[in-house]
């Protein structure tokens, strides 16, 4: 198999997810005051409307969701169209348009499929996980390329990873007094790596290192690049996978609500009473369908971000304890992805509570409607 492998695996894997970034830095207009509407406060002796609050506590968490989108490390395209949604004075309609099917969301994504986004993006990621002690001709080539214009982004794609990677590793194997010496148990530890690590990415990573003909180079590239590369990879595709979802998801639930409140406003005078409280409470189910399975989705998202967070808890502290020259450069990362994972765990924890309170409210109007 080529030496390309790797980097045409690294891309395609981009290109599969949306070509996500994991930048971790907002752009810098992204402190810029966000216009709110303003809300005018139910009288305190007038009971509020519960249509009204269910569509307010949607429409809010509607706003924070884009927020959080805005403030990811989510492709520069994405974070920006969120921004301009939150910007914009036509307020809660502009988050609904950035939400629904075709409008800025999906928009944002179609630009980061260009290739010159993509080719950007691997740029981006090639520093973020390729530190300059083990890898400096690659990292110096890659910060050129990001300097530089799209076309030399595309040529570093093409050509110019692989050929600094050799350059890596010509300079690594004539090194003697720092030669990485791989013992048996490095090997098996990346085999265990293969065949248990969470992320999916990570075992492809590890995988190639292993791969027939591979030599002990490959299994000490691994440990310096290769293992960061898999979890940045696995990190970008978990982010894009949930920011879809629940796109979709709140654009549904906007949906519905409407659905739910013009089907409840029905029941007020019509000719057939039991009819239309049928329909108010099948609208009202709908609404709370739609937030359990959301709920269950996010706790099952928080199970699978807890596991990443723990798996890479223990390679932090094994990375620590190790005084192994190959465990040094994931060391230094194992840190990082552990509290990228803890805080999708938190912000999976936080987002099924909101699930959680939609779905008591749309039982409480089925509840309402049955008279």
């Amino acid at each position: 198999m080529s030496r390309q492998w790797w980097a045409a695996q690294a891309l395609t894997v981009s290109m599969l997810t949306g070509g996500v970034a994991v930048a971790g830095v907002a752009p810098v207009w992204a402190d810029a005051p966000v216009v709110t509407p303003a809300v005018t406060p139910a009288p305190a002796d007038q009971p509020s409307d519960p249509v009204a609050l269910v569509k307010s506590a949607a429409a809010e968490e509607a706003r924070q969701y884009v927020l959080k989108v805005a403030k990811s490390s989510l492709p520069a395209e994405i974070r920006t169209s969120a921004w301009n949604a939150l910007r914009s004075s036509r307020g809660d309609e502009a988050i609904a348009e950035w939400l629904a099917p075709g409008g800025g969301f999906d928009a944002a994504k179609q630009r980061v499929r260009d290739a010159r986004t993509r080719n950007r993006l691997f740029c981006e990621r090639v520093v973020r996980t390729h530190s300059v002690e083990f890898s400096p001709e690659v990292r110096a080539a890659a910060e050129r390329a990001l300097r530089g214009t799209a076309a030399d982004q595309a040529a570093f794609v093409k050509t110019g990873y692989t050929e600094a990677q050799q350059r890596d590793r010509a300079v690594r194997e004539a090194d003697t007094r720092h030669k990485l010496e791989v013992a048996a148990k490095d090997r098996d530890f990346v085999s265990s790596v293969a065949e248990h690590d969470p992320g999916e990415q990570v075992r492809v990573a590890a995988r190639w290192a292993l791969r027939p003909g591979a030599t002990d180079a490959d299994v000490a590239e691994f440990y310096g690049y290769g293992w960061a590369t898999g979890a940045a990879l696995d990190v970008e595709a978990f982010g894009m996978r949930i920011a879809e979802a629940e796109t979709f998801r709140m654009a549904t639930l906007s949906r519905l609500i409407k659905d739910a409140e013009a089907a409840e406003k029905a029941v007020r005078g019509s000719a057939d009473a039991a009819k239309a409280r049928a329909e108010a409470e099948r609208a009202w189910k709908a609404v709370a369908d739609h937030s359990e399975a959301a709920r269950r989705a996010w706790l099952a998202e928080r199970e699978a971000a807890a596991t990443q967070a723990d798996n890479w808890k223990n390679i932090a502290k094994t990375a620590q304890e190790s005084s192994d020259e190959l465990w040094k450069n994931i060391g230094q990362s194992a840190d990082a992805t552990q509290k990228t994972w803890s805080q999708e765990q938190a912000n999976a924890l936080e987002t099924s509570r909101f699930w959680q309170d939609m779905f008591d409210r749309a039982q409480d109007g089925e509840s309402r409607v049955k008279g």
